[in-house]
């Protein structure tokens, strides 16, 4: 992900992209409209993305010379579109789109409570720090629950009437202070029961739940890294990408 920040070309972030997503599509569990959302509007919205990258293109900074340069994609005006401002745009695309398939590798394969616990127990994160981001995990279906009741009950009383983008913002407001004093309310809640058990007492503590290190995670780690350098590389040598700090330099 961090050679990615800095590559520049079309190349090297399509070839993650694609390898990420074949592996997401044979190793993972998705459903349906995941699966969808992956092949479909994953490249609508690459696309989408680079059209709006490419208009912010500074027109000075974009070869001339190149073939892509010549050609026209809309004008108006004075202002013209090309073909090389779009490349740039879509590489910009690709890469924020390379990082996300790699963070969805993950964020799709396992729960937030089970990989704050494998951090305690496998990276040796504190578990002072680990147990209170669970903490947090579990306060966003319960802030779901609770906005739920509260918007039922202004329903019951025929609170919740009227339409348009006024209604709307006044409902929010009404939905906005119950909800905050809920929110502090369990918060003290979860903060008297942590005291009462004494967590933070020790320096370590026992684990209910086990999130164990195999033998495949291992192969299946060491093997990603070497699939990632061989493209990494296979795309430098090639002269399909490269590191670089200029936004507009388009190697593929």
């Amino acid at each position: 992900m961090l050679l990615l920040i800095f590559t520049r070309g079309i190349a090297i972030p399509l070839a993650f992209i694609v390898l990420v997503v074949a592996l997401l599509l044979v190793g993972a569990r998705l459903s349906g409209r995941v699966t969808a959302a992956i092949v479909v509007g994953l490249p609508v919205v690459i696309a989408l993305m680079g059209v709006s990258f490419g208009l912010w293109v500074d027109a000075s900074r974009i070869d001339q010379g190149s073939p892509a340069a010549s050609v026209v994609l809309l004008e108006i005006g004075d202002w013209r579109f090309t073909l090389a401002a779009y490349l740039v745009g879509l590489a910009t695309s690709l890469r924020i789109a390379a990082l996300l398939a790699l963070a969805l590798l993950s964020g799709l394969t396992t729960s937030g409570p089970d990989l704050v616990r494998s951090m305690v127990q496998q990276l040796r994160v504190p578990y002072r720090i680990g147990y209170t981001a669970l903490a947090a995990f579990r306060f966003v279906p319960r802030f779901g629950h609770e906005l739920e009741v509260i918007r039922q009950a202004h329903r019951v009383r025929g609170t919740d009437a009227g339409r348009g983008p006024v209604a709307a913002v006044r409902r929010s407001i009404g939905y906005a202070v119950p909800l905050l004093a809920s929110a502090i309310r369990h918060a003290e809640r979860v903060a008297l029961a942590m005291d009462a058990r004494a967590f933070g007492a020790h320096t370590t503590r026992t684990e209910r739940y086990l999130v164990p290190w195999r033998a495949r995670d291992t192969v299946f780690v060491l093997a990603f890294w070497a699939v990632a350098i061989a493209l990494y590389w296979w795309g430098v040598s090639s002269g399909l990408g490269a590191l670089t700090t200029s936004r507009t330099e388009i190697t593929a």
